[in-house]
């Protein structure tokens, strides 16, 4: 399959290849160069190392916002 280049160094993706790889608007792909070559991949995030990374409470955003400003406060004590 063959692309063009236009003016301002943009490409389309083929459609067989973005349904194929499962990338759609927003995604980012990475570039790589080798031997003369460009190989393009689907730069998939991997958004489970990030789990438990964020605290919550019981679910009471009153005292969540009450409980994140007396933790902000105690830095200024």
């Amino acid at each position: 399959m063959q692309s063009t280049i236009t003016s301002k160094f943009q490409t389309t993706i083929p459609k067989a290849i973005r349904e194929h790889l499962g990338v759609s608007v927003k995604d980012t792909l990475e570039w790589r160069l080798g031997n003369g070559t460009i190989t393009v991949y689907p730069a998939r995030q991997n958004f489970l190392k990030h789990r438990n990374a964020v605290k919550t409470g019981v679910g009471d955003i009153a005292a969540d916002i009450d409980m994140a400003r007396n933790l902000h406060a105690d830095k200024y004590r």
